[in-house]
C-alpha cells in the first residue's frame, strides 16, 4: 500500500527555512503536484529585514498554489492582481505562457509573528501548458469544509474534487488537495479514487497501513486501496494527489514537458521580456548563477 516515504529536506531561502519535498529524485511528482514546499514555523520580529521578501521572478508552464496555517503574504503579479494571502486562503497563479510575481511580507513585517505554511506547484496538462496566464484568490466560503460533532475531525478541501465535494477553484486536470486537521484517536479515509495519491505530516504524529509517521514526511501510497488514517497525536496533514500529466522538466521557476520552451523562457528573463509585476517592478531576481 506504501509506495514510498519522502523526508522533507531543509532549505534556507535567505532569512527563513522551508521543507522541500517535491520533487525528490526517486518520485518526482504526484499527479499534476510537481512541487512542494512546507513553509516554515518561523516565527519573525516586527521590523525583519527585507531580504526575507521574494523579489519579482517569472514562472511559465504551471499553476502555484499558496495556502497558509498561519501569517500574510503580499503578492504582486504581471497580470495586475494585487493581494493579500491570509490563512485558509487558496492563493492560486496560473503561469501558463508566462507570468511575474512577488511575495512580499509587509503585514508580517509590520506586526511580527509566525509564518507557516505550503507552496505547490501544479503541472499544466499537455494542450494547457500555454494557456494565457492568470490569478484567482478563494476564500473558505468557496471550499468545502466539514468538522465532525465532536470537533476532533476537521477537513477542507482546498482545490479538486474528493469525498463527494468540489471546491471552487479552477483547475486544469482531474485532482484533490485537502487540508486535515485530526484529533488525537480520530480516524479519516483517504479514498482510492485517483491512481496517484500522498499525504504530508505538517504538524503531529499519525499511523497508516500499520507505520508511523511524523512531521516533515511525506507518503505516497500505491493504487488501488482506499487508506485508512489514525492520529497518534494532534495532527495537520495535507493530502494531494490526482491524474498523472506526463513527465515535466523543471528548471529553476519553470516547468514544461520540453526542454526548449525552458530555454526559451531563459532567454526571455535574461533579455528583459517578461514584465515585471507593475505594483512591484523596481527589482527582480536574476537567472541563478547570473548577476542582477
Amino acid at each position: 500500500m506504501i509506495e514510498l516515504v519522502i523526508d522533507q529536506r531543509r532549505k534556507d531561502l535567505g532569512g527563513f527555512e522551508v521543507g522541500r519535498v517535491l520533487p525528490f529524485a526517486k518520485h518526482r511528482m504526484v499527479g499534476p503536484f510537481v512541487f512542494f514546499d512546507h513553509m516554515g514555523p518561523a516565527d519573525f520580529q516586527p521590523g525583519f529585514g527585507r531580504e526575507v521578501d521574494v523579489r519579482p521572478h517569472p514562472h511559465i508552464g504551471l499553476s502555484t498554489v499558496t495556502y497558509l496555517f498561519e501569517g500574510n503574504i503580499t503578492h504582486r503579479d504581471s497580470v495586475g492582481a494585487i493581494q493579500e494571502i491570509n490563512p485558509g486562503e487558496v492563493n492560486w497563479m496560473t503561469a501558463g505562457s508566462g507570468i511575474t510575481h512577488s511575495e512580499r511580507f509587509e503585514t508580517l513585517r509590520a506586526r511580527g509573528g509566525r509564518l507557516h505554511g505550503i507552496q505547490a506547484w501544479v503541472a499544466l496538462p499537455d494542450g494547457q501548458e500555454e494557456i494565457a496566464p492568470s490569478f484567482a484568490n478563494h476564500g473558505p466560503a468557496d471550499l468545502p469544509t466539514y468538522e465532525s460533532p465532536d470537533g476532533k475531525l476537521w477537513s477542507r478541501l482546498v482545490a479538486g474534487r474528493g469525498w463527494g465535494a468540489e471546491a471552487k477553484v479552477k483547475t486544469h486536470s482531474p485532482m484533490f488537495y485537502c487540508h486535515w486537521r485530526l484529533g488525537a484517536g480520530v480516524q479519516a479515509e483517504l479514498p482510492a479514487e485517483y491512481p496517484e495519491r500522498a499525504a504530508y505530516i505538517a504538524e503531529g504524529v499519525v499511523e497508516a497501513a500499520g507505520r508511523q509517521f511524523t512531521a516533515g514526511q511525506m507518503v505516497v501510497f500505491e493504487p488501488g486501496q482506499p487508506v485508512l488514517f489514525t492520529a497518534i497525536t494532534d495532527a495537520i496533514v495535507m493530502l494531494l494527489g490526482g491524474e498523472p500529466v506526463g513527465p515535466r522538466f523543471i528548471e529553476w521557476n519553470f516547468v514544461s514537458s520540453s526542454k526548449d520552451r525552458i530555454e526559451q523562457a531563459k532567454a526571455d528573463w535574461r533579455a528583459g521580456r517578461m514584465r515585471l509585476p507593475d505594483a512591484d517592478d523596481q527589482e527582480f531576481i536574476p537567472l541563478p548563477g547570473e548577476a542582477p
